[in-house]
Formats: C-alpha cells, sequence, structure tokens
C-alpha cells in the first residue's frame, strides 16, 4: 500500500478518557482523534477520511453521500443503529461492529442492579455515614426489606452471549432461570434454562432482565400491558437498550406499585434529558450506560476495533454488518 489511510475518530472519549490508548489503531494510519464531534463539525472533521470510528455519532446516508474517499467504518460498540448501513454498502462502504467484548462486565452490572434493588447496600452505607447505626438502639437495622435471590425465578428476555451468562450467575445465586428468545436452543443445550413465551416470562419472573438488541420491531416493547403482567413483588433489570422500554408506562408502574422496582443502565435518550419521567419515579435506581465501561472491556473493545482496521486493510473484513465490500485495491 503506498500510502497510510486517514482514519477519523470522531468520539473516542468514552473509549479512552485517559487508561486505554489509541496505539494499536494509530499504528495503521495517520489518525485523528476527536473526543466529541458535535452534528455540525462531522463533516468537516470527516473530509478526507477512508476511515472512520465512531460510536454514538450518527453517519446518515446524506452525510455518507457527502465522503466520497470514506470506504471503511468501524463502529466501537457493538450496536450499529447509529450508521445507515444499508447507504453504506449502496455507497461501497465497508460497516464492522464490535461484538462481544463486554459480556462478562454487562452481566456483572445486571446483578450490581438488582443486588442494590433486593439488599441497599447503597442505600444503607449512606445511612450509616449519617449516624444511623450510631444512634441505633439495636445491633442491626434495615432501611427496606431485605430479599434473597435463591429460590426467586429469573426472566433473561435474549439469549444470547450476554443473556447466556446472565442466566450463569443467576443459576449460581440459586435462581430458577426462564429465558425468551425468537429462536429457542435445544433444551440439552442449557438443561438449567426453561424457554417460554414472553408473557409466560413477565408473569412468571421475580426479576425480568432485558439482554436484548432494539430493532425496529420492539421498540417500547415493555409497556403497560407487559408490566401489569409481573408480579408487585418483582424487579425489571435493563442493561440493554433504553428504547425496549416505554418509560411513562414504566413510571406509572413504579408509581402505582405494579412492581416493585426498576434498575436501569440505559434510557431512550442519552444523555438522561431532565423531563425524563423516571428520575421522580419511585425505587427506580440508574447506572449511566456504564455496563460496557470497565477497562477490562474497553481494552478488548480497542483490540477489536484494530483488528477490524487491519482485516479491512488486508482485503479481509471481519465483524462486518452489511453486504457491501470494496477490496483495498478498489480504494480511492
Amino acid at each position: 500500500m503506498s500510502e497510510e489511510p486517514a482514519i477519523v475518530i470522531l468520539d473516542g472519549y468514552t473509549i479512552n478518557p485517559g487508561d486505554n490508548p489509541w496505539d494499536a489503531v494509530t499504528a495503521l494510519g495517520r489518525c485523528s482523534i476527536y473526543d466529541r464531534t458535535p452534528a455540525e463539525l462531522v463533516l468537516e472533521r470527516a473530509a478526507g477520511a477512508e476511515v472512520i470510528l465512531t460510536s454514538k455519532v450518527k453517519l446518515t446516508a446524506a452525510i455518507l453521500q457527502q465522503l466520497p474517499g470514506l470506504r471503511f467504518i468501524s463502529l466501537l460498540a457493538t450496536g450499529y443503529n447509529n450508521v445507515d448501513v444499508e447507504a453504506a454498502g449502496r455507497l461501497g462502504i465497508t460497516v464492522s461492529n464490535v461484538p462481544a467484548y463486554s459480556t462478562d462486565s454487562v452481566a456483572q452490572t445486571t446483578f450490581a442492579l438488582l443486588l442494590e434493588l433486593t439488599t441497599h447496600a447503597g442505600l444503607h452505607d449512606q445511612a450509616v455515614k449519617q449516624g444511623e447505626w450510631v444512634r441505633s438502639p439495636d445491633h442491626s437495622f434495615w432501611k427496606r426489606p431485605i430479599v434473597e435471590l435463591a429460590g426467586l425465578t429469573l426472566g433473561i428476555v435474549g439469549f444470547g452471549a450476554i443473556g447466556r451468562a446472565v442466566a450463569r450467575i443467576g443459576s449460581a445465586f440459586g435462581m430458577q432461570v426462564v429465558a425468551y428468545t425468537p429462536r429457542p436452543p435445544a433444551a440439552t443445550e442449557f438443561p438449567l434454562v426453561r424457554f417460554v413465551s414472553l408473557d409466560e416470562l413477565f408473569g412468571q419472573a421475580d426479576v425480568v432482565s432485558l439482554n436484548c438488541p432494539q430493532t425496529t420491531e420492539n421498540g417500547g416493547f415493555v409497556n403497560a400491558v407487559l408490566l401489569e403482567r409481573m408480579k408487585r413483588s418483582a424487579f425489571l433489570i435493563n442493561v440493554a437498550r433504553g428504547g425496549l422500554v416505554n418509560e411513562s408506562d414504566l413510571a406509572a408502574a413504579l408509581r402505582d406499585g405494579v412492581i416493585a422496582g426498576a434498575g436501569l443502565d440505559v434510557v431512550s435518550v442519552e444523555p438522561m434529558l431532565p423531563e425524563n419521567p423516571l428520575l421522580q419515579a419511585p425505587n427506580c435506581i440508574f447506572t449511566p450506560h456504564i455496563a460496557w465501561a470497565s477497562l477490562a472491556a474497553r481494552q478488548r473493545l480497542t483490540a477489536i476495533v484494530a483488528a477490524n482496521l487491519a482485516g479491512y486493510l488486508q482485503g479481509k473484513p471481519i465483524n462486518v454488518v452489511n453486504t457491501a465490500w470494496l477490496p483495498a485495491t478498489a480504494r480511492g
């Protein structure tokens, strides 16, 4: 190859806020790195790029049409809904994503949220630091009922890598696991998991964990109707995509005691809007979309992105999510 490719990273800060260097990527071309790129600067910064790396910056058909030199996009994430992959394909732009880099971290956060809802470690830590234990007439006190996970039913919506990791952890806690997936595997593959319909899952589970991708068909599917099927003692955990949940319906369900609580790592619009109804909902706890963000997971992500880029440059792209592919000899 006669010339190094021009690589533009449009929103690199959350991947590397200072602890996860881009060395494996910068070794492969001339790299311009931006922490964040507002919509009005996308075209200016991407002009002349052969390769764009992005996570949340939207690359629409209208933008892609104005980047004639662009040949490859690698997401800095698993989801690729921020890129018009069909338009990219028509324009001869290959798009790759980063699969399975954060499975263990996301599963861990699922249970961090669930344990806070059931054991309230953060709430009790705050109470102790505010002097309540010092003033207590008893050796022990609790602000809210403590819920034991053993024996409860864990319902997992989606049974990919993350859903399966959540199932393993739930089983280790002594939970009974049911799952919904459009194409259930053979029962012998997962003998500790019972596959049920979506309605059955919401009706049976003490904990519903959303671990499925968001598609054009399932946006807002967790609505008042499904929430009404849940036990009043049940919890909802969402570490997948905020758009899976009708947030007004969930806020109402929490206010009315339809379910006992919710733990959310994601919301429909991020950063969160001040008018999001869930901010005022009782028994709703949040983490700010950090389930993916452990250093170990981000290091895996960067390594896979570098492999995606190397594969493109060698004419052997990997993790491709659209059908178009131009070999390296056709670039330019």
